[in-house]
């Protein structure tokens, strides 16, 4: 016998009408919301993987049967990093392989350079940049292969084995030169140690990645409840009907299951129509590739069936009442009361992360599945919190409007809480950033080129003969707070100022010692501005896709909630109650639980904040909080914002009150 689950559920849809409609189409944009996120997100983690693996070839790996000499310098320009390469074929040895970008191993003399770079000779004069670099008639062109980003600043240049830039001082021995500068005899570009401007890429996007994780989930577990209680009603019907269990949760799964692969698609399609204006977006070291920010077609399906998947188990999860009590459903007698098993959880959990983050160092991978563990402790404790707010405000309450937002919440404080919790979880992200971004004081060395094993006399000369004013400094082994760290040399305190000068005399002070590049404040704090840096761009990308997520969820779910409350909408209508009322209790049944759980979530961001920067030796960034209370403020706009998009279907649906409590 044929099943009747396809056919009802096809007839119920088709008779739904335009509000069955737009609950649909609802639930179908926030799958593509959720999905084009979770996309993103994804793009950026394995980018960023991606990005450091085309740097690794750069770091040379010592060989046993060596074919050529290799070394790794930096030296920057406009504050930016140059990465140079320097290469030597060894005499009588094999021919050495070319490296990543080239077509052939460079002869002596060659100069091969990115097209950022190429760019910035052409605009910068050559006395501030070119004439660090062997005066060639040409240069070649370093292709994307040996290039993380389009916008990093490269050179590789051919050398004869004796040249200083390939000797073993070319390695460096200061604490700045880690990452910086190496040399070593190699047989090949097999590196793995990635460069020190795209090693934090990847830890830190994945940090990102956890914080957004969850408002993704609850958008995603948002759409797949959207028409819940129509849906409820319909199915309850059935059931008492006799329908079956399991065909009731066939014909949820049809419909929810089919709504979900449509927006979780159109999602998909999306990130890749955008994928040219995605890789507009800088970090780190510049632009993406567009290949670098395609997920695969494995990740693609995998993203696209989670999202489906999770907004059919949303949607299931809400048939409990129906197969087991479908006549108090239709009767609409579920109090949908939380039990305090969430609280105990909820500090089980906090205990956990507390002592998890009591010392020593946490990797990036710990810290993620901190973050997931809270906010998944949160998500459970979120609806208790705002029953008990319900019940509180209903016994206080001096209104109407209170009095029915009260009511409300603790009726449905499941459904409360999923109208707040994507900017309740957004706000922990906000508390989160605002305050990590540790400050550093760079003044220390302005206006300053080092320049290891040179002589006063030789530096003095260079300066003068490139017009540039300096006094002129000698350093030697006890000197440990300088830019050069312990290491002989001579300090020049470049007059006059000016980005201009002080690359101008670090080209002049590159004849001072060839094997070691000009040192400068940019090469001493690389490290620690490179670490920070990519805090602070993922901070603000996390922030603002959080509140993007976070506003849809509540518009998204602010809509679904009149769709499916007008019969009790169109009743409090005929018994008087105006409208004005009825859009005042539907805000304060917002701002109740938002003002309570936003805060203690931000607080709670502040403090793990402060754990995790103690765990690892850093301080709190004090000026972060005016940008916290900006992003709190944006953030409380944008929700009341997507919440007040569904006053004028609020007006709809009860301008015809009698039809509507029909």
């Amino acid at each position: 016998m044929r099943s009747p689950v396809l056919p009802l559920t096809w007839h119920i849809v088709r008779s739904s009408g335009r509000r069955g409609l737009q609950s649909r189409l609802l639930a179908a944009g926030a799958a593509a919301v959720g999905t084009f996120v979770l996309l993103v997100m994804v793009a950026a983690a394995l980018g960023s993987g991606a990005r450091a693996d085309r740097t690794a070839w750069r770091t040379p790996e010592p060989a046993r049967q060596a074919t050529a000499v290799q070394a790794l310098a930096t030296t920057y320009v406009r504050h930016e990093p140059v990465t140079v390469v320097s290469l030597a074929q060894l005499p009588g040895r094999p021919e050495t392989p070319a490296p990543p970008g080239l077509a052939s191993f460079p002869e002596k003399g060659e100069v091969y350079v990115s097209p950022a770079l190429a760019s910035l000779l052409h605009r910068l004069p050559a006395n501030q940049l070119a004439d660090r670099f062997p005066k060639v008639s040409s240069y070649g062109t370093i292709g994307a292969a040996g290039l993380a980003s389009p916008d990093e600043l490269v050179a590789v240049v051919g050398r004869a084995p004796t040249d200083p830039a390939v000797s073993k001082e070319a390695e460096g021995s200061t604490v700045s030169d880690i990452d910086q500068s190496a040399r070593a005899s190699i047989a090949g570009f097999s590196g793995t140690r990635a460069s020190l401007f795209t090693a934090y890429d990847q830890q830190t996007a994945l940090v990102g990645v956890a914080l957004l994780v969850m408002p993704v989930v609850v958008l995603a577990a948002a759409s797949g409840r959207l028409g819940a209680a129509r849906r409820e009603q319909q199915l309850a019907a059935l059931r008492l009907a006799g329908a079956t269990p399991r065909q009731i949760i066939g014909m949820t799964v049809l419909e929810t299951a089919a709504l979900g692969a449509v927006g979780a698609l159109t999602g998909a399609v999306v990130y890749g129509v955008l994928l040219p204006v995605l890789a507009e977006i800088p970090y780190g070291v510049g632009d993406w590739y567009v290949s670098q920010l395609w997920v695969g077609l494995r990740w693609l399906v995998t993203v696209v069936v989670a999202v489906t998947g999770l907004i059919t188990v949303s949607a299931v999860s809400m048939l409990r009442q129906v197969a087991t009590s479908p006549l108090g459903v239709a009767q609409q007698a579920d109090p949908r009361r939380t039990r305090l098993i969430r609280l105990v959880l909820f500090v089980a959990v906090l205990f956990y992360v507390w002592g998890s983050t009591g010392g020593g160092q946490l990797s990036t991978r710990q810290v993620v599945g901190l973050l997931l563990l809270f906010y998944g402790a949160f998500w459970l404790f979120g609806p208790w919190v705002v029953d008990r707010l319900g019940r509180l405000v209903s016994r206080f309450a001096r209104g109407p409007a209170t009095l029915l937002a009260g009511r409300r919440l603790s009726d449905d404080p499941r459904g409360a809480w999923r109208t707040v919790s994507g900017l309740v979880l957004a706000g922990f992200a906000a508390g989160f950033f605002a305050v990590s971004m540790v400050g550093m004081d760079g003044s220390t060395h302005r206006d300053q080129v080092a320049v290891a094993g040179a002589h006063a006399s030789q530096v003095c000369t260079l300066l003068r003969d490139a017009g540039v004013t300096a006094t002129v400094d000698t350093v030697g082994e006890d000197d440990w707070d300088g830019l050069l760290t312990g290491t002989p040399g001579v300090i020049a305190h470049i007059s006059g100022g000016g980005q201009a000068r002080l690359d101008t005399a670090v080209t002049a002070l590159t004849a001072a010692n060839p094997a070691r590049p000009p040192v400068t404040q940019d090469y001493a704090t690389a490290g620690d501005r490179t670490a920070i840096g990519r805090f602070a761009e993922v901070s603000t990308a996390t922030l603002a896709l959080s509140f993007l997520v976070a506003t849809a969820s509540a518009g998204l779910t602010a809509a679904a909630g009149v769709l499916d409350r007008r019969r009790i909408y169109g009743l409090l209508r005929l018994a008087g109650t105006p409208l004005k009322v009825l859009d005042r209790a539907r805000v304060c049944e917002t701002v109740i639980p938002l003002v309570v759980l936003a805060g203690g979530t931000t607080a709670t961001g502040v403090y793990a904040s402060y754990r995790l920067n103690k765990a690892f030796g850093a301080s709190l960034n004090v000026t972060g909080a005016l940008e916290l209370a900006a992003c709190v403020a944006v953030g409380a706009l944008a929700m009341f914002a997507a919440i007040g998009g569904s006053r004028p279907l609020l007006r709809r649906v009860t301008q015809d009150a009698v039809r509507s409590a029909d």
